[in-house]
């Protein structure tokens, strides 16, 4: 009786089907075998849902093939948005519906494909095939599995790290407007230690990025700039319309404190007064619209550096570890833990750390050239290789951030702005020294202060372009550049030195050397400070505030 089935199913098959190797094996060569095995492990891994159709159930081909160039389609369209406008993909990718959509989808193509090549392997019936070759087809076949389903299950995995880190770091607010056809984002870092109320922030940094081209500048403020000035906006302007003036404790870093301690009510809705003040300190001691800042923690800066692998920078003198402090009010420190030696380094996160907040011997400019150095280095060397390679420990050193209002809605514009500023020349302004006296943070001019801003990011657009009224333009020379001129020095700034560009590898020399010709060594400036002579140190680190990213 099965016989008889049998018989009329090989009538209704087309002729030359039977001696199809592709879909009926059974009685073919072992060598055709294994050409077939390989062929349809082939197919699956370059066409999925092909072997399928050729060889298996056709109708599951059929669907596995419109998922296919369905995927296919959207990769091209995906493509051409890209070559469009990239802000725009980026944007969709890290939008928090689209994202995790996004994952899902990719976890069940991951699923599909491997379904996929299990369905394969059904058909590739191994008992069919010479001993020899079986391990052979099977360890393909996984590898081949791995190759592209789990490529795709490890894409959705590191998405939904990125999304996580995303909902975690940025804030879900309005998107921001470029103010004067800029956006500049204050960078704070500091010590969130438990046992201080309030963020004290240690480094305080603007960065300017032009909306449309992508240059940038870094302004720095000095942590003990007194008087600060509130942008005319600011909850805090009237109580301090005349500027933070209480007497030395009235530093710009003490704003976050007070601002946590006293003031919050001040900011309903605010998720951080205390930052939010500082913002708005810094907007009307520049004369410009801050639109956004970050706060990073010193720990999280450290781990966002290793999971970078380092950073390359070159050290114009050596740079002390410092060790337990002695004398707070004095600034004096035990024996130094250790040394960052001149001229060319690799830095782990530890060794960043200290050489951006090492300011044993030095005076407070010192460092935040150093500072201002290492951030450039970070943004020079976060390139897309070092993004894709390393991609998961940046995003959990990410998470360190203790605080930021940027919008996560306008993330893509900022990742393409990023691009575009990369392999610019980045210009620098520091509120204190080179670029105005060591006395000037203390009792500041801030008409000159919105002078030298003005000259440093150049004329403002024209009217109409944004809605702030911070800045007046100024007829200043255009941006600077490593082309172009320098301008002329503001008024009670020092001669030549306003604003400078970031240094290249070419504009300084490293003191690796002492006055004598010896080679400076950790010895030497360990033998100093062991018999106090703190002078000949301070004589032989004198030009550690120089510095370029390499």
């Amino acid at each position: 009786m099965s016989n008889g089935f049998a018989a009329a199913a090989e009538k209704t098959r087309p002729r030359g089907s039977l001696t199809d190797p592709v879909r009926y094996p059974s009685g073919s060569a072992p060598g055709v075998l294994s050409k077939r095995a390989f062929l349809l492990i082939l197919l699956t891994l370059l066409v999925p849902g092909s072997a399928q159709l050729v060889a298996g159930n056709r109708r599951l081909g059929r669907i596995a093939l419109r998922v296919t160039l369905s995927v296919w389609t959207l990769l091209i369209v995906a493509l051409v948005v890209l070559a469009a406008s990239r802000p725009t993909l980026i944007n969709v990718i890290t939008n928090p519906i689209t994202s995790l959509l996004l994952v899902v989808v990719l976890t069940a193509l991951a699923l599909g494909w491997a379904a996929l090549f299990l369905n394969t392997l059904r058909l590739i019936r191994p008992v069919l095939l010479e001993t020899g070759m079986r391990a052979a087809v099977v360890l393909t076949l996984v590898l081949a599995m791995l190759l592209s389903s789990g490529s795709l299950g490890y894409a959705a995995y590191l998405l939904n790290v990125g999304r996580t880190a995303i909902g975690t770091i940025f804030a879900n607010g309005p998107a921001m407007e470029p103010s004067e056809g800029r956006y500049n984002f204050l960078m704070m870092g500091g010590d969130a230690g438990a046992d201080r109320t309030g963020r004290r922030p240690d480094s305080l940094s603007v960065i300017s990025v032009d909306a449309k081209t992508g240059q940038s500048a870094i302004i720095s403020i000095p942590r003990n700039l007194q008087n600060a000035r509130f942008s005319d906006d600011s909850p805090m302007w009237k109580i301090y319309p005349d500027g933070y003036d209480c007497g030395d404790e009235c530093l710009i870093n003490a704003i976050n404190t007070e601002v946590t301690d006293k003031y919050k009510n001040l900011y309903p809705g605010v998720e951080d007064p205390g930052a939010q003040a500082t913002l708005e300190a810094v907007s009307g001691t520049l004369g410009i619209k801050v639109q956004a800042y970050v706060l990073v923690d010193m720990d999280g800066f450290a781990k966002l550096i290793d999971a970078m692998g380092g950073i390359k920078i070159k050290a114009g003198g050596w740079v002390p570890i410092s060790g337990e402090t002695i004398d707070e009010a004095n600034g004096i420190h035990g024996m130094p833990l250790g040394w960052i030696p001149a001229g060319d380094n690799t830095l782990d996160g530890y060794h960043a750390l200290w050489y951006g907040r090492s300011r044993e011997f030095v005076d407070d400019y010192a460092r935040i050239a150093r500072q201002q150095c290492v951030q450039q280095a970070m943004l020079k060397q976060l390139d897309p290789a070092t993004l894709l390679s390393k991609f998961e420990d940046i995003v959990k050193a990410g998470t360190k951030v203790v605080d930021s209002n940027i919008s996560a809605s306008q993330l893509g514009s900022f990742v393409d702005l990023a691009m575009k500023s990369k392999g610019q020349p980045v210009s620098r302004l520091t509120i204190g020294p080179p670029d105005f006296d060591a006395s000037f943070s203390t009792v500041p001019d801030f008409d000159r202060i919105h002078q030298a801003v003005d000259k440093l990011l150049g004329p403002a657009p024209a009217a109409g372009a944004s809605g702030d009224s911070f800045r007046q333009p100024a007829a200043a020379p255009g941006p600077l550049s490593a082309a172009g001129p320098r301008p002329a020095a503001v008024p009670g700034t020092r001669p030549g030195t306003q604003p400078s560009p970031s240094p290249s590898s070419s504009d300084f020399t490293p003191v690796t050397t002492t006055p004598e010709g010896e080679p400076i060594t950790e010895q030497i400036l360990n033998d100093f400070k062991r018999n106090g002579d703190e002078q000949s140190i301070r004589n032989l680190v004198a030009t550690n505030g120089q510095c370029a990213p390499l």
